[in-house]
């Protein structure tokens, strides 16, 4: 007598996964073991990548920053060893977003810190 098999289970755990490797490239979308394999490495990479998007944001922020210190004539560091010895607790994220959006208020805190 043959081995009882649950094909119905398997088969449903190769389609959800054949579902989520649609728009895949080649044998990525449809051969089973490659699709798994690169849906397998899709994940570590949405992991990992959520958190080096947060390193690339402060850098981002950081450069915005710098830009428009110096255009004040101040570097970035100088202008964040200033804030912080002013006593003004600000983000980065914030203060891009001024630097970029509203440069008036920007040169305010910077005069505020010379």
């Amino acid at each position: 007598m043959p081995r009882s098999v649950n094909h119905v289970a398997s088969r449903a755990k190769r389609k959800r996964i054949l579902k989520l490797t649609r728009g895949y490239f080649g044998a990525r979308k449809n051969v089973w073991t490659v699709a798994k394999n690169t849906w397998e490495k899709g994940l570590t990479y949405a992991y990992r990548d959520r958190r080096n998007k947060k390193r690339n944001f402060r850098a981002l922020w950081i450069q915005r920053i710098n830009a428009a210190a110096r255009q004040e004539g101040m570097s970035y560091s100088v202008l964040m060893g200033k804030l912080a010895k002013a006593g003004i607790e600000i983000n980065r994220k914030v203060l891009a977003d001024l630097a970029m959006n509203n440069p008036e208020a920007f040169k305010a805190i910077v005069e505020k810190v010379k």
